[in-house]
């Protein structure tokens, strides 16, 4: 996905979810979107449930996340178990 197409389905506006990115027009923000993937939600589900959404935001919202992982600095995570 180009930098463009994450440009037209996502959008970052302090006035919505304090500035989290969203699906544009959407409530819905990236991370909401990941942490359902993260749960084994497939994109049918996904889009059965938030209607609003196309898989294109789906995949917009994974491209974006690569992007601000690709450009991050490293940091040790911890992870609670």
């Amino acid at each position: 996905m180009t930098t463009s197409a994450i440009n037209e389905r996502i959008e970052i506006n302090p006035e919505v979810l304090t500035g989290k990115a969203v699906i544009k027009g959407t409530r819905i923000a990236v991370e909401f979107i990941l942490e359902l993937l993260a749960n084994d939600w497939p994109y049918e589900t996904i889009l059965e449930n938030y209607p609003q959404l196309k898989k294109a935001d789906i995949l917009a919202a994974i491209d974006y996340a690569r992007i601000i992982i690709q450009e991050e600095q490293f940091r040790p995570v911890k992870v609670e178990e």
